[in-house]
């Protein structure tokens, strides 16, 4: 054989090995049973918490990426809007620890049928349509993915289902030798939508879905172990047409939220692909708060950093508290870190050692703990909400003299109620601390409290019965609180509680005439860290408790929790818990006995 004939023998194996193998570029090995490895890199997020909220399922597959990947030679795409081709193709993205991208599918064109190159498209005669996008026609969300691929210096791109060349290039306007090569010499590998043709193509076996209802699948995806190397011998190893991929280190100082769906298991796969733990959110909100699991699964995952996934927590009001809140792992009694959706409370009010003011100062701390169990206890199985006993606690007494301060108010210490909320919290109960000021203000009195407000089980009530002017006397006139004073009070407690890192905080406002709170409408309800409660403290027969009911109902601020209390003694008749669960509506959040 000639020097001749033996480089165009040389040349035609050459071209027939660019062709068979879709994994080989330009400077890779053409040996179809030795793919070339390469290393994949990750890094933590910059932030505490980073918030891909895209709507777009193409931008947030990038976002993600770009949050947590570095390097990435290898990447996996999968068409948008395509539920089942998601689904396998995180599967693959997570088995190998690169990226998972979304992006637009083949104009008019199936998937192909095998996980062999790109093979050029036959175009009818005249209409210029191969099928394929034209680089003139491409659409705008390539050029995103094209950037997002140059940034991770990725060089082959498994393309699953009816997945579009991310490059934005036909590769059939290439001559036939590069037709397998879309934009920048990228590799295109192509795979049906089916665990068997995508495991093939990246040499690991692929489990399937436990369930075919595209709603299960973020939840199958998030749950997915990652393989804790490439090189993993698997069955199907042989068959590999992308390089071998180091899987890179895990991440493990960042823990993500997701929010349910398939637009979200684009994110959700690329954060386990980088070792990220996924907890998903059940219950039809963005706030992890709401979830005791969630909450749980949070405090126990290492790190300080949180990687939130889905449209809705852009919304999420204060959503860098309530995160930092969940990771805590600090819970309310009856669970979770929110106070009245799910709970029903139950109090008895009063004030340590004086039973006159009501039934919480009839006996000592262990003697009120079980009396407020006992109470609560009668209202299990009325209501399907976690019935939650609670100690209303009168902390400053309104007095019939000025005193050494001058303010008609007698302030027990923070000292001497520290062990009534100790012994409540090891019962599992919630305690709020009632403020009778005198001609003092709400706000001030709070704040000699303060040690008290930032134990997880304690909130505060405001009595503006109790509230006087400077030339006013208790028992003469009833008192009043404008909503700026109240609001001053909202504030502060609401920055406390952001500030520490709480749980929501309950508010309790008595009224039991309109009058008490002036301008009702511009209380500030703005603040979640607050749950605001207006208790109406009517007393005597039951019409007429159920007028003041429904009086102080009528115009009230939208989104206000309400309570009732019954009275011993001053109720005629005083209801049961059956009645009061059942004739009381709106049923109140909160139910206290005095």
């Amino acid at each position: 054989m000639t020097r001749r004939s033996r480089l165009l023998r040389s040349a035609a194996l050459g071209l027939g090995a660019i062709v068979a193998l879709s994994a080989c570029t330009a400077s890779e090995s053409t040996d179809p049973t030795k793919p070339t490895s390469a290393a994949t890199t990750v890094s933590s997020p910059d932030a505490p918490l980073t918030v891909i909220a895209d709507p777009s399922e193409i931008a947030a597959s990038v976002a993600t990426s770009r949050a947590l990947f570095t390097t990435a030679p290898v990447v996996v795409v999968a068409p948008v809007g395509a539920p089942e081709a998601q689904e396998v193709a995180a599967r693959a993205a997570v088995a190998l620890g690169v990226p998972l991208l979304v992006g637009d599918a083949k104009s008019g064109n199936a998937a192909e049928s095998s996980t062999e190159p790109t093979q050029p498209a036959e175009s009818d005669a005249g209409d210029g349509d191969d099928g394929d996008t034209d680089p003139a026609e491409a659409s705008e969300t390539e050029k995103p993915l094209a950037d997002e691929l140059a940034r991770l210096k990725t060089s082959t791109a498994l393309l699953v289902g009816d997945a579009a060349d991310p490059s934005g290039t036909d590769p059939s306007h290439g001559d036939k030798r590069d037709s397998e090569r879309g934009g920048n010499g990228l590799t295109i590998v192509r795979a049906t939508a089916s665990a068997h043709a995508v495991g093939a193509a990246i040499g690991h076996r692929l489990g399937t879905p436990a369930e075919g209802n595209p709603a299960t699948f973020s939840a199958g995806i998030a749950a997915l172990e990652a393989p804790k190397s490439a090189s993993t011998s698997t069955p199907t190893a042989g068959t590999a047409k992308i390089p071998a991929v180091k899987r890179p280190k895990p991440i493990d100082d960042t823990a993500a939220i997701a929010l349910p769906g398939v637009e979200q298991l684009a994110p959700i796969a690329t954060a386990r692909a980088a070792g990220i733990p996924v907890h998903l959110l059940t219950e039809g909100s963005a706030n992890p708060q709401a979830e005791a699991s969630v909450i749980d699964a949070l405090h126990t995952t290492g790190g300080e950093k949180t990687l939130a996934l889905g449209a809705a927590f852009g919304s999420e009001p204060a959503l860098d508290w309530k995160v930092r809140t969940a990771r805590t792992g600090a819970q309310l009694p009856g669970g979770g870190q929110l106070l009245f959706a799910d709970h029903q409370f139950v109090a008895i009010y009063g004030t340590p050692s004086t039973p006159v003011l009501g039934v919480l100062g009839e006996q000592d701390v262990a003697g009120s703990v079980a009396r407020a169990q006992e109470v609560a206890a009668q209202y299990q199985g009325l209501t399907a909400k976690t019935v939650v006993p609670m100690f209303e606690i009168i902390a400053t007494v309104a007095a019939g003299g000025p005193g050494p301060d001058g303010n008609f108010s007698n302030e027990l210490s923070a000292e001497s109620l520290r062990p009534w909320i100790d012994a409540a919290a090891q019962a599992g109960m919630y305690v709020v601390i009632d403020l009778q000021p005198g001609r003092t203000d709400f706000l001030t009195q709070a704040q000699q409290y303060q040690s008290l407000l930032e134990l997880p089980n304690v909130g505060l009530a405001l009595d503006p019965e109790w509230r006087l002017a400077p030339d006013e006397l208790h028992l003469r006139t009833i008192g009043s609180v404008s909503a700026a004073e109240v609001n001053s009070v909202t504030h502060w407690l609401a920055d406390l509680t952001n500030e520490k890192g709480l749980p929501q905080k309950m508010l309790v406002v008595h009224q039991f005439r309109p009058s008490m709170l002036t301008d009702r409408q511009n209380l500030d309800l703005s603040r979640p860290e607050i749950a605001l409660l207006l208790h109406v403290d009517g007393q005597g027969g039951q019409a007429d408790k159920q007028a003041t009911w429904a009086n102080l109902q009528r115009d009230a601020p939208v989104g206000v929790a309400w309570g009732w209390k019954n009275f011993y003694h001053e109720d005629k008749p005083m209801l049961t818990p059956e009645q009061t669960i059942s004739g009381v509506q709106p049923t109140p959040e909160l139910i206290t006995y005095q």
